[in-house]
């Protein structure tokens, strides 16, 4: 099949993507260390880098937010009818390991398939945000907290900690699927380069 080298993938799109991902690991092993299960930095250091990732990452959250709606990549974001989610949900589960072709055809505008459209929408209105608010919730928790208002700080702890899990294990399948392109680097040198091999009339649709 006929393929033609395509810029999927913008400049700051990547340095947010890598960017992020350095400090969602960053904030994955400090916080283990604050809660005693590894020792990196030593706890005061994990401390310390953990509030510094963190204000990072709302700053880079906040920036991308913009930048998506003002380039309308957040069309990218809109979900796909269920039945094309079932499609694609199929072919990880059964079509790639017989040779299946993969239902959605990548283009510039449809880059995610609906599969990636509804888990990073899910990580972007709902994981994120829970996150960085119980975060915010825990280190500000002495100057917000009052007898009677109901906030509980293990509460509030323990939702970060569920949450931090839950970051865990999408970067795990993040990684894994990233193999499951049309070679195993494919999509990782796209997302260095920008730069994808599409079927000429995937491109033209």
């Amino acid at each position: 099949m006929k393929t033609e080298r395509v810029k999927l993938y913008r400049r700051y799109e990547r340095f947010w993507h890598w960017m992020q991902a350095l400090l969602v690991i960053t904030l994955i092993l400090t916080g283990f260390e604050v809660h005693g299960t590894l020792a990196l930095f030593g706890f005061q250091a994990a401390v310390y880098i953990h509030e510094l990732a963190a204000q990072i990452l709302i700053v880079l959250v906040v920036f991308t937010i913009f930048w998506h709606f003002t380039t309308g990549e957040w069309k990218q974001y809109k979900p796909a009818p269920l039945g094309e989610l079932i499609k694609v949900i199929r072919y990880y589960v059964f079509g790639m390991f017989k040779n299946e072709s993969h239902p959605h055809k990548k283009t510039e505008l449809s880059k995610l398939n609906p599969l990636q459209r509804a888990t990073y929408l899910a990580l972007k209105i709902v994981l994120f945000p829970l996150q960085i608010g119980s975060g915010l919730l825990y280190l500000y928790y002495n100057e917000i907290s009052t007898p009677g208002n109901g906030i509980s700080l293990k509460t509030i702890a323990t939702v970060h900690i569920v949450g931090a899990f839950l970051l865990l294990i999408f970067l795990i399948v993040h990684l894994y699927m990233t193999t499951t392109g049309r070679t195993v680097f494919t999509n990782l040198i796209a997302m260095i380069t920008g730069y994808e091999e599409l079927p000429v009339e995937a491109k033209k649709k």
